[in-house]
């Protein structure tokens, strides 16, 4: 789909839609066209009880003469209170109701808001980014499917006052909806296709961006004393692997790069039996996307690569699958991290955490960064909690938690932050090791996270997002459609652009 932005005007083809406000009220450009139409789409409103509330919807053949195919009147809420998520819903809305049609164009006209032009280019910019997240099918395995059912729009034209700032505008999140596409396809694709040697084959195309990236196997990592992540591959046909993603992107501005900012630190189990503790068999085919927490720090690292970001960071995600042939690990078992601490194993499937506590260990010496965000799909017991409206931050520092809760409120990617209470590293004390991987039903998300406390050295700021419950929705919206979210790449480059770029 071919997106640009332009001075208003009435389109000569294709579909307009044109904006109404909560109350009924016409905008300028409904208004005008409506006077063109001899009062055509106030009818048609007042007949369907048009109210205005935001992605609300009413439209009118073309009159007769006329090279447009229909207009589209858009409920966009109060126009003092549509903010930058609400344009990206009033996108998102246009996209899913007319791309079954195949419109060849499709023109938005999108007037200055109340307080003056002073937004109108943002929100513009935001309407297109809302229907570009839609327009995301991972529709590669449908061989039946017919060209001419396939939803789409070839082109898409935002009509609006200063579109060269929209434009630019524009340019940027294009550039993040490049990661969010990469991680959604990540998650959505089945685990005979996307393991640990094909994941990390997708990671070293991102090269092409200008990110350096390295990949080790499983004779490295043994070198290194990973026994907490070899002991969860160690059931598969598969090797594990680690792979490493650097942007130094203060190189470009001119200056060398000495320090690593920020790591971002996934969880990559590929495909999750549960191993020996294994899971039941309904449902285990969504267990594909337990890679959700590697799939997120993969397109957030190539959208900060796309977009130049003035940064150095490093993504690290674990890679592995967790089977249960008769080499798997056992419950019972004893392993040894990296760190040199060493772990019970009470319960194969908790897994991701064994994963990261490497991962986040090898983090930490390598790079020596000031910050570490890791993301991981570790618990059910967060979806006990939140449900999939929100994801769980567990931190060991309220300014870190505060900032991802509010880039979480900005973006869509919402958090909540949970008590780190050192009360609860009881529940993972072992009776044979320094710990254990699990700490039974009760706060089963808080005491995963006090696990991957114990692999983070003192003076890190650190914070883990448990995605369990945001990785993947059966629920269709209208920025996304049911499967793969993407979640977390915009969360986190929002988090980049406001604290750590500069």
């Amino acid at each position: 789909m071919k997106i640009s932005f332009t001075k208003p005007g009435l389109p000569e083809t294709g579909v307009l839609v044109v904006m109404g406000y909560e109350g009924g009220t016409l905008s300028e450009s409904a208004l005008a066209i409506d006077k063109v139409i001899e009062g055509t789409l106030a009818r048609a409103a007042k007949i369907a009880k048009f109210k205005g509330k935001v992605g609300e919807q009413v439209s009118v053949l073309a009159p007769q003469g006329s090279k447009l195919e229909r207009i589209v009147m858009i409920g966009a809420g109060k126009p003092e209170k549509l903010d930058l998520l609400g344009a990206e819903v009033i996108g998102g809305t246009i996209y899913k109701s007319l791309a079954p049609e195949q419109p060849r164009t499709v023109s938005i006209a999108f007037d200055a808001l109340e307080e003056g032009e002073g937004r109108v280019w943002e929100h513009a910019a935001h309407i297109a980014f809302g229907a570009l997240l839609r327009s995301f099918r991972f529709d590669k395995y449908r061989t039946k499917e017919e060209a001419d059912k396939k939803p789409s729009i070839r082109a898409l034209k935002i009509l609006t006052p200063s579109g060269g700032r929209a434009r630019k505008a524009f340019e940027t999140l294009e550039k993040v909806a490049e990661g969010i596409f990469l991680t959604r396809n990540l998650v959505s694709e089945p685990a005979n296709i996307l393991y640990p040697e094909s994941f990390a084959n997708i990671c070293q195309e991102l090269t092409e961006l200008g990110l350096e990236v390295d990949v080790m196997g499983e004779a490295e990592m043994k070198k290194l004393g990973m026994g907490a992540l070899l002991g969860v591959g160690q059931g598969s046909a598969r090797e594990s692997k680690m792979v490493i993603m650097r942007w130094n992107g203060q190189q470009s501005k001119g200056r060398k790069a000495q320090t690593t900012q920020v790591a971002f630190v996934g969880k990559g189990v590929t495909f999750d039996t549960g191993g020996i503790s294994i899971k039941p068999a309904a449902g285990m085919e969504d267990m594909k996307w337990d890679m959700g927490g590697a799939g997120t720090v993969t397109g957030l690292m190539k959208a900060l690569a796309a977009r130049k970001a003035n940064i150095n960071a490093v993504g690290v995600i674990g890679l592995v699958e967790n089977m249960p042939d008769g080499n798997a690990q056992r419950p019972g078992d004893v392993v040894t991290s990296m760190s040199g601490q060493t772990i019970e194993v009470i319960n194969t499937d908790a897994e991701g955490r064994l994963v990261l506590a490497d991962a986040l260990t090898y983090t930490q010496r390598e790079f020596e960064p000031k910050t570490v965000i890791n993301l991981a799909t570790l618990t059910g017991a967060i979806l006990v909690s939140l449900g999939q409206e929100r994801a769980g931050v567990f931190s060991n520092n309220e300014e870190l938690a505060e900032r991802l809760k509010k880039c979480g409120d900005a973006t869509g990617d919402k958090v909540w932050p949970f008590p780190m209470d050192g009360e609860y590293d009881e529940l993972i004390k072992s009776d044979i090791a320094d710990m254990k991987n699990t700490g039974g039903r009760f706060a089963g998300s808080i005491s995963a996270a006090k696990f991957l406390e114990k692999f983070i050295e003192k003076d890190t700021v650190w914070a883990h997002i448990d995605i369990a419950g945001m990785a993947w929705s059966q629920a269709d919206k209208p920025t996304r459609p049911k499967g793969g979210t993407g979640y977390g790449v915009r969360l986190l480059d929002q988090l980049v652009a406001d604290y750590f770029e500069g």
